[in-house]
């Protein structure tokens, strides 16, 4: 038989969520496929997502038809159709969720990413989709911006599961895993239970290697004579983003065993995981794992589009790699302050957080518009 790494994967702690979700695949059986033959354990979904999914099919059109008939705007039939694809996708995952005690089985749908920078909107938005998708084993996702933080405090608070996407840097995920705890406490205050809350932190990779890369590149292009520092930017390349993910967990394991975070514990509280996201390798001289093959370590989370979810299952060389060459991550990124190098890591990070909210919100206003036009086609029929 041939071995299924992603089996192993699981069985040294990390969980595989697969990063798709399209009604077809939910109507053909092919997810329960995934979940029994590629131990798939959970579904991340975004505007980019579902972009594609109901732009790009006619799955949805009776769905659409019955809005029309129904008076629905646009927006509203939007949400009817993703929602249902949620609550499908949540029911086909229960089984995973029951058995994992809450640990997996969970389908994230996030808030609309327009109101990034809205906190009253984002938990307003949250709470609206938590209780109108009606799922245990619903994640609502919430972007890490400044505004975003203090709306995972207090959805947390009011006991609902949380994935706070779009980190990059460690100092953004040392807040959200601070977020979330100030969330449980103020629930503890309240007398309110918190055994069943769960959160993850998303931590995005390639994109971090991209831009890094980029910026290289850019430098060498100029000319560099001096070899020496023509083989320091190369030794760079690649090698960030993963540095970047093995330092945010070393911040992981000083909060779990900080006082507060071991009260509530003690509580029954559940560990906020990173979740490790952007996973794809852009670059196709790198390894079509290596974001995988890195990072799997305990108490995390990988997810993976299908297509790394097929490779990683055929050729993931695994092993608990989370804590291995951790001084190596911290000369890398220190490394980058070099005057030869010069590359600000905090600048990076800002401008992928900026894009990474344009990366959602054009697909959710392209989304929207394209519905708009399948609306008055439709209307017409």
């Amino acid at each position: 038989m041939t071995t299924n790494h992603i089996v192993e994967i699981t069985e040294l702690g990390q969980s595989i969520w697969m990063d798709n979700l399209t009604r077809d695949l939910v109507k053909t059986g092919e997810l329960k496929n995934l979940i029994e033959t590629r131990g798939v354990r959970g579904i991340t979904s975004n505007p980019a997502i579902f972009e594609k999914a109901i732009a790009g099919s006619k799955m949805y059109d009776a769905d659409i038809e019955a809005g029309i008939r129904a008076g629905k705007p646009v927006l509203e039939i939007y949400e009817s159709l993703v929602f249902d694809d949620i609550r499908d996708a949540c029911d086909i995952f229960r089984s995973i969720y029951d058995e994992s005690g809450g640990l997996d089985g969970y389908i994230s749908i996030e808030v609309p990413p327009t109101i990034a920078h809205d906190t009253e909107k984002t938990i307003e938005e949250a709470r609206r989709y938590y209780r109108e998708i009606g799922r245990e084993n619903v994640m609502i996702k919430i972007p890490g911006t400044t505004a975003g933080l203090p709306a995972v405090e207090q959805v947390i608070s009011e006991g609902i599961n949380v994935n706070v996407t779009l980190l990059f840097s460690v100092q953004s995920y040392i807040e959200t895993a601070w977020a979330y705890i100030r969330g449980l406490e103020k629930r503890v205050e309240q007398g309110e239970p918190i055994d069943k809350i769960a959160s993850v932190a998303s931590f995005f990779l390639s994109r971090i290697d991209s831009n890094i890369d980029d910026r290289i590149d850019a430098k060498l292009k100029q000319g560099i004579p001096d070899q020496n520092i023509r083989a320091k930017l190369e030794a760079i390349k690649g090698k960030v983003a993963i540095a970047n993910a093995k330092i945010a967990y070393q911040e992981y394991k000083k909060i779990i065993q900080s006082d507060r975070w071991q009260a509530l514990f003690a509580k029954g509280a559940n560990v906020q995981r990173l979740l490790w996201a952007s996973t794809s390798t852009k670059n196709p001289n790198y390894n079509d794992v290596m974001y995988v093959d890195e990072l799997v370590g305990r108490d995390t989370v990988n997810t993976l589009p299908p297509a790394t979810i097929e490779a990683c299952a055929d050729h993931c060389n695994v092993s608990d790699r989370i804590e291995s060459n951790v001084d190596e991550a911290y000369q890398l990124l220190e490394s980058l302050k070099d005057p030869d190098i010069a590359i600000d890591l905090d600048a990076v990070m800002d401008k992928l957080l900026t894009d990474g909210i344009d990366k959602f919100v054009k697909p959710f206003q392209s989304l929207i518009s394209s519905l708009e036009e399948k609306v008055q086609r439709l209307a017409t029929v």
